[in-house]
């Protein structure tokens, strides 16, 4: 068994769409980033990446490809676990938490599990989102930008 840590954040900005999890956010700012910016599904993918020692995203999906410029990160995420499948992996558990101020996160949690679990392939009882603020403490208490954590939990099919 293998473990792996993501750590992702993108900067707040106006005339971006807020995509978290795979989930379009009502918001008044979105996330700056050459792909979508899902802050969480990169903290993910990195979790996923660094469990089976095979880099991180920039490696996978490198920010000045223009084949990625604005990507859906649910599909990288995909292509992701294809990866950690190719490499003789399956992912047991994938554990995530947003820090955000705003906007609130929990009428989305279960959206963005179900969407997060199917585009790996897992029941979504493996799969655990949570959001949390930080005080107003910060820059996402000062609702700068938004970061992510995720560990995952990943086996040899062997």
């Amino acid at each position: 068994m293998r473990v792996g840590h993501g750590y992702d954040v993108h900067k707040l900005v106006s005339g971006r769409k807020l995509i978290i999890g795979g989930v379009e956010i009502p918001h008044t700012m979105g996330l700056l980033g050459h792909s979508d910016a899902d802050v969480l599904v990169h903290a993910i993918m990195d979790s996923l990446l660094g469990a089976a020692a095979l880099g991180d995203i920039g490696k996978l999906f490198p920010d000045n490809d223009p084949n990625y410029e604005g990507a859906d990160s649910i599909l990288l995420l995909k292509e992701v676990c294809r990866v950690i499948s190719e490499n003789g992996y399956y992912i047991c558990s994938i554990d995530s938490t947003v820090i955000a101020q705003k906007p609130k996160l929990k009428p989305y949690i279960e959206q963005m599990r179900a969407i997060i679990s199917k585009a790996c392939g897992l029941e979504i009882n493996c799969v655990s989102v949570k959001a949390t603020t930080e005080e107003h403490l910060g820059f996402t208490g000062r609702e700068e930008g938004i970061a992510a954590h995720a560990v995952c939990l990943i086996e040899n099919k062997n």
